[in-house]
């Protein structure tokens, strides 16, 4: 009887310490994978300030493996991984999430943030910031990470060095209203395309330019099919950091606000390296035979001008994105 009842606590001893060997071994197999369309860029330099972060704080627990470059599909396909849980993580401008959450248009107004210094306080408000990371709970998506990306430029295969030159063109735009129809006003056809796709529509004739920020172009070295830089400046780019909420909620609490953490962590280290990424990026794409052109005063009065009109209206139609775009607009006169 002694001896039964021996090898019955043997045996549960055993279950025991299989079962947490395999609790171990599932928690060691957490994966997270990080999809972006750029690379060498603040929005790759921000997932891999993320990645040390997390793995420095939660070791194996959790195994993160970055992909940029259009690694794991066209953005469309990358922020539809993400919806349905089969990417963990994906960071791109808010205009290209602007149709599954429509409220994110208001990041992309024209005339909204002075310079990069003026967006990176009024985002990281820690009230506005707090509400940044909630907006897309409702999409099944969470905020972790809020980063200044870039202003607009337009790159062109031929100088328009003024906005009647822009006329007639077929430029690549974000899904953004709040790019597409400024663009349109201008006489240009704005049209929405991945970016893994620019470079052979450009190469083909399939369209003019590009609407977008210098350091992807120089990244992704554009100055071999196109030259010609104009910088609009009309809006700043500001990316955002999506994780799949229910992958996010089947993590540990204690992993969950590490990550929540360190996503805000990256965010300031990574502000300095954006702002000089910048000129670092203007100034490659210059010694690569590009050229950068500005409007004229006038030429830039005219443009915002028109650009707030549209913006102002296309943010006052639905009342729910109206009072998103208030609540933005009293944050950034604070940071003033």
């Amino acid at each position: 009887m002694k001896d039964y009842g021996t090898r019955i606590l043997t045996v549960i001893g055993f279950l025991v310490v299989l079962a947490m060997s395999f609790a171990d071994t599932s928690l060691a197999q957490t994966k997270m994978k990080m999809a972006s369309a750029t690379i060498n860029d603040v929005q790759h330099e921000w997932q891999k300030q993320f990645e040390a972060g997390v793995e420095a704080r939660v070791g194996d627990r959790i195994d993160i493996e970055i992909f940029p470059a259009s690694q794991l599909g066209t953005i469309p396909r990358m922020l539809e991984g993400t919806l349905l849980g089969t990417i963990e993580s994906f960071i791109t401008p808010t205009a290209f999430v602007v149709g599954t959450e429509p409220k994110l248009r208001i990041f992309d107004a024209p005339g909204l943030f002075d310079d990069p210094q003026h967006l990176v306080k009024a985002v990281h408000e820690l009230t506005y910031r707090d509400h940044i990371e909630t907006m897309l709970l409702d999409k099944g998506l969470r905020v972790i990470g809020v980063i200044y990306n870039s202003p607009f430029v337009v790159l062109t295969k031929s100088p328009a060095p003024t906005i009647a030159d822009l006329d007639g063109l077929k430029i690549r735009t974000f899904a953004s209203p709040l790019q597409i129809e400024p663009m349109k006003a201008l006489g240009a056809s704005p049209i929405p395309m991945p970016l893994s796709e620019v470079i052979p529509a450009l190469q083909s004739g399939g369209i003019d330019g590009l609407l977008a920020g210098i350091p992807i172009l120089t990244a992704f070295k554009y100055y071999d099919v196109a030259q010609y830089v104009t910088e609009l400046h009309f809006s700043h780019i500001g990316s955002i950091n999506i994780v799949n909420e229910n992958w996010f909620q089947s993590l540990p609490e204690d992993v969950q606000e590490v990550m929540r953490e360190e996503g805000r962590k990256a965010e300031q280290a990574v502000i300095d390296f954006g702002i000089a990424n910048l000129d670092r990026a203007s100034d490659a794409w210059k010694q690569n035979g590009g050229e950068i052109l500005e409007l004229s005063a006038a030429d830039r009065e005219a443009m915002m001008a028109l650009f707030l009109e549209i913006g102002t209206e296309l943010l006052s139609t639905d009342p729910g994105i109206k009072a998103e775009y208030d609540r933005l607009v009293e944050v950034t006169t604070a940071a003033r």
